[in-house]
């Protein structure tokens, strides 16, 4: 079963939690294997992938948004586009576009980031959208603070999070074909604190920040191979058996698809009413594949027909019983 932990490091401004996504991410897997239509990723995808699911569940249980949190990494290499989607409930999905040829040992630069036009934007979309409201997007290039290509997801979100949340924040990913895993080390603000900035002379405060840095060392020697084998108990114990730490109870992130017929009839009278009779003109039928999960909706010269007709236009219900 999927899991994810989370807890406090008592007597320090630091919180931490770990995710391990296993039936959830084979789920995925799986179903991408059974799509006739595309097949299987890439390994160096579906580990991109992995590593995105793995860090949305650990950015969605963290800030509890009641909303959709959505991941894209897009740029100018073989992926022009990868997306993890996790709602409120830890429920989650990812996709990717391909549309070149993906070396067996490419990294996020030579996905995504090949000219240096890469970009991570993280969305969060309100589950109900008060009047006017629209969800907020923060984007940051795949580049660090002095312009470098960044290497890793882990990384660029590092990088994220201290530009659009100002705190600290260390993070460790791992996905393969069984697991996909993430470590998250955060340091929280202190009352009167500037969060990345300590107060002069405040030893108080830098004693605190200390605090963090050690913690987070600690948790970058994880390896790839021991996050991705070794259950979450030992990693914790492994790392942090000279900390004391207040634990939470546990959450169950799952594989769902949040498409559905109504969603897809909605693409389709946006494609306009010409544009649909011509694909049934020419095949008969309007077939639309999920990108996530791989289900079929079809859609006959009927169906298209109530799409683009309006409830105003339908005839009225006689009362008479025959």
């Amino acid at each position: 079963m999927s899991e994810l932990h989370k807890f406090l490091f008592e007597g320090a401004p630091v919180r931490g939690m770990i995710v391990r996504l296993t039936d959830a991410w084979t789920e995925i897997l799986e179903r991408r294997h059974a799509n006739e239509a595309t097949g299987p990723w890439p390994l160096p995808v579906s580990e991109l992938l992995g590593e995105m699911a793995a860090a949305g569940a650990l950015m969605q249980s963290n800030i509890k948004f009641n909303g959709a949190l959505v991941m894209q990494i897009y740029g100018d290499g073989p992926v022009k586009v990868a997306v993890a989607e996790v709602q409120h409930d830890l429920g989650l999905r990812v996709t990717a576009k391909v549309v070149g040829a993906v070396d067996a040992n490419a990294r996020l630069t030579d996905l995504v980031n090949v000219r240096g036009g890469g970009r991570c934007a993280i969305t969060l979309d309100p589950k109900q959208r008060m009047p006017g409201q629209q969800a907020y997007q923060g984007v940051v290039p795949l580049r660090g603070p002095q312009g470098e290509r960044l290497e890793k997801l882990s990384d660029v979100l590092e990088h994220y999070m201290r530009q659009s949340e100002q705190l600290d924040t260390r993070l460790v990913l791992a996905a393969d074909q069984k697991v996909a895993a993430g470590l998250l080390i955060q340091r929280l603000p202190l009352e009167g604190d500037r969060n990345l900035q300590t107060r002069p002379g405040d030893d108080e405060h830098a004693a605190k920040y200390e605090d963090f840095n050690r913690i987070a060392t600690l948790a970058a020697s994880l390896t790839r191979e021991e996050l991705l084998e070794l259950d979450v108990e030992t990693v914790l114990r492994r790392l942090f058996w000279e900390e004391k730490m207040l634990r939470f109870d546990l959450e169950t992130p799952r594989f769902a698809c949040t498409c559905s017929r109504e969603r897809v009839a909605g693409m389709i009278r946006s494609l306009g009413r010409d544009e649909a009779e011509g694909i049934l003109a020419e095949r008969g039928e309007i077939d639309v594949a999920c990108d996530f999960c791989g289900l079929h909706y079809q859609f006959d010269a009927v169906d298209a027909a109530q799409i683009f007709t309006s409830p105003g236009d339908q005839p009225p219900v006689s009362s008479t019983v025959q």
